[in-house]
């Protein structure tokens, strides 16, 4: 059985995906999240860390999680109930927690953006949507009307997306941003895309989309951010010569 040092492999997805130079959000906390005994024999990958992926993980003999979405995004204390359940799996099945939000949103091989613009079909690929001191997403140049994107996007995501149907029939210059930016618009429009594809949004973005004179595509919160960690598995699979397992906890968000 193949057997990586674990902060061996930690190291590499830090220097990989530039985890100290990306600014995130505080609570994002990117990198390794626990550690195990020091050693990987399996990968498992999911979009979110919690104790459903974390009992999943464990059942599938996997000692690394890799995740999108971290441990801490909301208050971690007291560890009681649920909580103090999850601690005790992941002390008793050895499962260390690498999480990668921002990192790995925008990676230009690896990341959530980049495979969905590969998945539909897009090329010559720009920068977009500059957010904490960068741009985390991306945008291309098509010619394609906005029910043949909507069917797109379904496709790729395996997720029905929703077409917010402000803007013209035919899509001409489309943005990327996957995960939850649908309550940034007006900066996806001051960029000057005429189509924003991202996961999902709030309920006053549709009258925001047609006051925009903007086409918006709502893929899944959770579809648009399953190819990131799918992609950094594979890679850290080739990597260091173990298997992985991809973890699919879908929320329907």
């Amino acid at each position: 059985m193949a057997t990586a040092p674990l902060l061996k492999v930690i190291r590499h997805c830090d220097t990989l995906l530039r985890t100290a130079e990306v600014n995130d959000w505080d609570r994002a906390h990117n990198g390794l999240q626990v550690e195990n005994d020091g050693r990987v024999t399996r990968i498992a990958a999911a979009v979110d860390a919690s104790l459903a992926t974390v009992k999943l993980a464990i059942a599938a003999n996997a000692d690394l999680l890799l995740v999108h979405h971290g441990l801490f995004w909301s208050d971690t204390l007291p560890w009681t109930g649920k909580r103090r359940e999850l601690q005790r799996q992941l002390i008793e099945g050895n499962l260390a927690i690498y999480s990668s939000h921002l990192p790995l949103d925008l990676h230009p091989k690896l990341g959530n953006n980049a495979h969905l613009a590969a998945a539909l079909g897009f090329k010559k690929l720009k920068p977009f949507f500059f957010e904490k001191g960068q741009h985390i997403g991306l945008q291309s140049t098509a010619k394609l009307s906005r029910n043949e994107l909507l069917a797109r996007l379904t496709r790729a995501t395996g997720f029905q997306a929703t077409l917010l149907p402000g803007g013209a029939a035919q899509c001409r210059r489309i943005g990327i941003v996957t995960g939850g930016a649908g309550a940034e618009l007006r900066k996806a429009a001051a960029e000057g895309v005429d189509t924003f594809i991202t996961g999902e949004g709030p309920h006053w973005t549709f009258a925001l989309a047609e006051e925009l004179g903007l086409n918006v595509l709502y893929g899944g919160h959770y579809a648009t951010e399953t190819f990131g960690v799918k992609a950094l598995a594979t890679h850290l699979a080739r990597e260091f010569r173990v298997p992985w397992t991809f973890l699919d906890h879908p929320t329907g968000l």
